[in-house]
């Protein structure tokens, strides 16, 4: 069972949030509750077991995927055969999600997955009391996307999952096949839009803010 301090906590945002920090690169996983009594997983990486003894018995009402890259979805299929949840994932990268993968890095093959909700730029999603707006951040890959609540269920600030397109201090790599700088100064553009005190929670390392990342990131890119 997973103990109390393999949790994270967020603070400062408009939703209670905690994360796991798995597999051998350090894949942070979310755990949004969704004000309805449901947690939202996002990008689960691997240790299905660890991350369903961290629910507490809380069902899991969606798991969002911000793009098809192994270290996101390694727990994808066996949480998805336990729990029935939902899939949310951009409609460029569904089809991979779906087919299943084979990664130089990845110890075995990624079963593939139904992705229940293909969403495009734009699009908004409600999942228990919140609701999300998916932005189409391609650059790490062409389907990358992030997933903004800029509202939730307490005072707070707006929350970005920003998956492997924004990290603290640093971008996701653009060498993997799909990857383009040109699409990521343009996705950073996108991302520059929203307020300084919107929260960043990366697919890897720690949290952080777009005012933060603006001065030492995004603008150095532009």
């Amino acid at each position: 069972m997973a103990r109390f301090d393999d949790l994270h906590e967020v603070k400062g945002g408009c939703v209670p949030i905690s994360f796991l920090v798995l597999g051998p690169i350090e894949n942070n996983v979310y755990l949004i509750d969704d004000g309805a009594g449901g947690v939202i997983v996002v990008d689960p990486s691997c240790e299905p077991d660890l991350i369903m003894d961290a629910l507490a018995g809380r069902p899991i009402s969606a798991l969002f995927v911000t793009h098809q890259h192994w270290d996101h979805v390694g727990a994808l299929r066996a949480l998805v055969d336990r729990t029935g949840a939902a899939v949310y994932a951009s409609r460029i990268d569904a089809p991979t999600i779906e087919s299943g993968q084979a990664d130089r890095h990845s110890p075995e093959r990624i079963p593939p997955c139904r992705v229940d909700h293909k969403l495009s730029d734009g699009e908004s999603v409600t999942v228990g009391m919140l609701t999300w707006r998916c932005i189409l951040t391609p650059g790490h890959t062409k389907g990358s996307m992030c997933l903004l609540a800029e509202t939730g269920t307490r005072p707070g600030s707006p929350v970005l999952i920003s998956g492997d397109t924004l990290f603290q201090a640093s971008i996701g790599r653009v060498d993997f096949e799909g990857g383009s700088m040109t699409d990521m100064r343009a996705s950073l553009r996108k991302l520059s839009k929203l307020p300084d005190d919107t929260i960043v929670l990366p697919g890897h390392m720690g949290t952080t803010t777009i005012g933060a990342e603006r001065h030492r990131v995004i603008e150095a890119l532009m």
